[in-house]
């Protein structure tokens, strides 16, 4: 557990979270539901590992970039993803232990958490709501056709959810777009290292704090 620039916790009031490999490991149904897709489109995986770099990243950014197909391409192996995760893959998942007595512990506290995710809303909706988490949060924001990025869900937060003062505003989240699309709004991070990303990542990105562990989290913000 690091941190700097450190704030007491108190001066924290609005917790925004990730959720895919922060609130819950995710990344079987990801990492399957890739598998499909890619099988679909003829591409061979080399191995298992080769997957896991596309648990966190929004869908077109992978199969653009990481995977370089065209835009036709793209669009159907994102179809073919959906077809999957739809049914199968979105179950694929569970609460990371820990999670719902942390998140308790910050209800209790009086912090207001919200989801900030670029999973499809469908998706992350059905996620919440299967695992018994709606009741934590204020909001669950994420993926739309206006809201691709990051960015984008944490520009809804702040300016449509009635967040006021962003120095009381903290994000947490696994991998480098949480803590960079924290940054550009001036925000404090909590980058975790039990999901999927490291910890060169997460310190390169600018996390104000790294959690090793659930409970970190709560030292840090609670």
């Amino acid at each position: 557990m690091t941190e700097k620039n450190k704030k007491t916790a108190a001066e924290y009031s609005y917790i925004l979270f990730d959720l895919d490999g922060t609130l819950t490991d995710s990344g079987p149904g990801i990492m399957n539901g890739y598998e499909y897709a890619l099988g679909r489109m003829g591409v061979e995986i080399p191995d298992r590992a080769f997957l896991r770099q596309f648990v966190g990243p929004p869908l077109g950014e992978s199969w653009e970039k990481k995977l370089g197909f065209s835009p036709e391409d793209v669009q159907r192996g994102i179809a073919f993803y959906r077809e999957y995760y739809a049914e199968k893959g979105v179950y694929e998942n569970e609460v990371y232990p820990g999670v719902k007595d942390l998140l308790s512990d910050l209800r209790s506290c009086g912090k207001k958490m919200y989801i900030a995710t670029t999973k499809a809303e469908p998706m992350a909706k059905v996620v919440v709501d299967h695992f018994g988490l709606a009741e934590f949060f204020e909001e669950v924001v994420a993926s739309t056709s206006d809201r691709k990025t990051k960015i984008d869900v944490l520009r809804y937060v702040t300016e449509k959810c009635g967040i006021a003062d962003l120095s009381k505003t903290v994000m947490v989240g696994d991998r480098h777009y949480d803590i960079t699309g924290a940054g550009h709004f001036g925000l404090d991070s909590v980058g975790v290292l039990y999901g999927y990303g490291d910890r060169m990542e997460l310190e390169e990105a600018g996390a104000t704090y790294i959690a090793e562990t659930v409970p970190d989290i709560g030292r840090f913000i609670m």
